[in-house]
């Protein structure tokens, strides 16, 4: 079967790839290798999944995709995107990059799609908003540029499928961490201030926050989950994270546990649009797809710990 990964040379989409290609699905990707961080490092993702015979094709989601994919793909999912919570990021460059290069993607797949099986959305818990301990038919409340073009995203999604057009779903993550995560999220930031002995910026009270931190091969396992059970996930919007929570706290002095050095934490100025709290309700995940995240969250940090020093040993 042909698979479609948007953004699949990004974080998690690089980490699904993989494991369809392992899988033996024919899997093809699609990312643009923008400049929101170091394209290298994606690169460096595209070029190791490439070698599990993922094919890449570098382009945008708002070209003439009718020109620049295959056609006919059995599953889509859907990743590619403007991410985070960023200060510096236009309204602009979040409505292209999520609402534009998303409407533009259904339209391809309506159209040289026709014997689609099921098109996964990936939104985020950042549209529910500051308080995320929700289950997926509360009224979402975004307070940020992000949470609200991801939402929009996601209807535009779910419209298509209300009017018959296409099957598909959507799955809510929550703050997802492991290898490769991104260079500016903070596990990565943060291992990598240890590492170096510099300090460590966190935004003032988030310490305190709390977060249903989910390490990335759990959200890969659920969303693999998905495909051979389409009539169940058709229409459905789906919580994927792990219901235990902690704190920022918590995961830092894990860090400093594994890496076996204290962070030099220097506390900046709140950043508007954080979550204060966020709780995967994953109910509706464990009934339709037997969901059931495993990995412990010092196992999944001492992995990304591992995957740092790894990259960082070969790659400089």
């Amino acid at each position: 079967m042909k698979v479609l990964v948007t953004g699949a040379a990004g974080f998690i989409g690089s980490h699904l790839a993989e494991k369809l290609a392992k899988e033996n699905f024919n899997v093809v990707g699609i990312d643009n290798f923008n400049d929101y961080y170091d394209a290298d490092l994606k690169r460096l993702n595209a070029k190791h999944i490439s070698a599990y015979g993922v094919k890449i094709i570098e382009a945008d989601l708002c070209d003439d995709l009718n020109t620049v994919l295959p056609h006919n793909f059995d599953y889509i999912f859907h990743f590619a995107g403007q991410p985070g919570i960023s200060n510096t990021t236009t309204l602009k460059e979040y409505v292209d990059n999520n609402i534009y290069a998303t409407e533009n993607l259904l339209q391809f797949v309506k159209t040289s799609n026709k014997n689609l099986k099921l098109f996964v959305n990936i939104a985020t818990s950042s549209v529910y908003g500051s308080i995320a301990n929700l289950p997926e038919t509360s009224v979402v409340k975004p307070i940020s540029y992000y949470g609200v073009t991801k939402f929009s995203a996601e209807q535009l999604v779910l419209k298509a499928q209300r009017m018959n057009e296409i099957p598909a779903c959507s799955f809510r993550l929550y703050s997802v961490y492991g290898p490769r995560e991104r260079p500016e999220k903070l596990y990565t930031k943060l291992i990598k201030s240890i590492v170096e002995n510099t300090s460590f910026p966190l935004f003032k009270g988030s310490l305190e926050h709390s977060r249903s931190f989910t390490f990335v091969g759990d959200i890969v396992d659920g969303l693999m989950k998905s495909i051979g059970n389409e009539e169940a996930c058709n229409g459905e919007v789906i919580n994927l994270g792990s219901d235990i929570e902690y704190t920022t706290a918590d995961g830092i002095s894990l860090i400093e546990k594994i890496i076996g050095k204290p962070a030099q934490l220097e506390i900046t100025a709140p950043r508007d649009g954080d979550q204060l709290k966020t709780t995967a309700i994953i109910d509706k995940a464990r009934f339709l797809l037997e969901y059931s995240p495993n990995t412990s969250f010092e196992e999944g940090l001492k992995k990304q710990v591992d995957w740092y020093m790894t990259y960082f040993t070969e790659n400089n």
